[in-house]
């Protein structure tokens, strides 16, 4: 990735004015600097743009142009942070994987890859423009994966606990929650806590006034990474729920909010949108998997691992070398498969990884005590849960709960940590959000 001043001279190269009398090109202007990188103004003035056409139906959603400008100019600094980590630990996403994902894009909604292109330029990108976006989503969902690994752990009391709660009063139902939050750092001063009070106070005042609904208060105001979506946090059973929530969700109405609450990551105001009762058949998630394993000294396995990786990913068939290359007496034969399993089947060493992979998708080299193994998810299916699948599931469950919950405190944390300058004129005309949430 180039350096900040390489990529001034680069733009400065590409806009430079035209040797024609009255023609000119204008330059694309910075809106932020990100540590040694930058956003561009056309960058940003693309995503306001997207943004904007998912609220072409109901407009008053949005907040004032300067504020919207100032929420996905975060976004965007967030994610171009999470890229820049993601590569600095050796992540990296080839062409060929960039293409597959395509490809599953385009079979998911029934197109052809000639189809998702006209379906992406009608909404206003290019094919250049949409696989640059593919390649960062991947590449922040496999940062995501190596962050869970040796950072999440799930206690058998707290599956007995969350099991227990599920066949207690109300364990049944599913939640439709949406949440504004304030962000705190980590060991907040008192003015700092006292200012995000401040905000959310009157965030919540806002809305109990009517002036404002919740969803365009989450789009103004709050500092998650769901902000631009209104705080939609979808459908989630109660052991989705943090705990300190659950006993009050259980007693709301649709349509009714809660807090402010201090919780983990700031102060929160919680809103319940519907409630719907689970099936009563309990599934579980099973993973079809193959792998490769290599018994060797750490250095020699990662890079026989990382070789018949990236030959996969040129057209290799996995199974193959499984065959030829693995060294695991019990699965080699067979190209490698391990055939049906839940996520805790696998161990708390591979199973995060796993369940965060696409069909088709395989893991960075992972180290077990076994050894380094290559995996690849073939398929996933959902089954009727018998006991020990119903405790993996809730296992898978609630690792998910903590994932997201650690994750968004990195998230705090490295954008914190980072250097970033906003040039934006549209982004610095922004009113600070907790004078404005307070009628100032």
């Amino acid at each position: 990735m180039m350096n900040f001043r390489a990529l001034l001279l680069a733009a400065t190269l590409a806009f430079a004015p035209l040797a024609l009398p009255a023609q000119t090109q204008p330059i694309d202007r910075i809106a932020a600097v990100v540590n040694e990188e930058v956003i561009l103004q056309s960058e940003l003035d693309r995503a306001i743009a997207n943004i904007t056409a998912q609220y072409a139906s109901n407009p008053a959603q949005l907040p004032p142009p300067e504020v919207l400008a100032k929420q996905v100019l975060e976004r965007l600094i967030l994610t171009r942070l999470q890229v820049a980590r993601a590569q600095e630990s050796g992540i990296r996403v080839n062409d060929q994987e960039i293409e597959q994902a395509a490809t599953g894009i385009a079979q998911q909604n029934g197109l052809t890859l000639d189809q998702l292109q006209a379906q992406v330029a009608k909404d206003g990108l290019s094919m250049t423009d949409f696989r640059s976006t593919l390649r960062d989503e991947i590449t922040i969902q496999r940062m995501k994966q190596s962050f869970a690994q040796g950072r999440i752990s799930v206690s058998e009391a707290e599956v007995n606990a969350a099991l227990a709660q599920q066949q207690g009063a109300g364990g049944g139902a599913q939640y439709r929650l949406a949440h504004i939050l304030v962000a705190l750092p980590e060991g907040a001063t008192p003015e700092q806590i006292a200012t995000g009070q401040t905000k959310i106070d009157g965030i919540k005042k806002l809305i109990d006034s009517g002036e404002m609904d919740f969803a365009a208060a989450a789009v103004r105001y709050s500092d998650s990474p769901n902000a631009l979506e209104g705080g939609d946090l979808g459908w989630r059973p109660e052991s989705e729920i943090p705990p300190a929530f659950v006993q009050t969700v259980r007693t709301m109405q649709p349509g009714q909010v809660i807090g402010p609450m201090r919780g983990g990551s700031g102060f929160q105001l919680i809103r319940l949108v519907d409630t719907r009762t689970a099936p009563a058949a309990s599934q579980v998630t099973q993973y079809h998997a193959r792998h490769i394993l290599i018994t060797e000294d750490d250095a020699t396995a990662q890079a026989k691992l990382n070789t018949l990786r990236a030959r996969v990913a040129g057209g290799a068939d996995f199974a193959a070398l499984a065959k030829e290359a693995s060294q695991d007496p019990n699965t080699k034969d067979q190209g490698g498969d391990l055939g049906w399993l839940t996520i805790d089947a696998f161990g708390p060493d591979l199973g995060p990884s796993i369940a965060a992979m696409q069909d088709g998708e395989m893991t960075p080299p992972i180290k077990t005590p076994a050894g380094w193994h290559l995996i690849q998810v073939v398929e996933r299916r959902q089954n009727a849960a018998g006991d020990d699948q119903q405790r993996a599931a809730m296992r898978e469950t609630i690792g998910r709960r903590k994932l997201e919950d650690e994750y968004n405190r990195f998230l705090q944390e490295m954008r914190g940590d980072a250097y970033v300058d906003i040039r934006s004129d549209s982004v610095i005309g922004a009113a600070p959000a907790a004078t404005d949430a307070n009628g100032g």
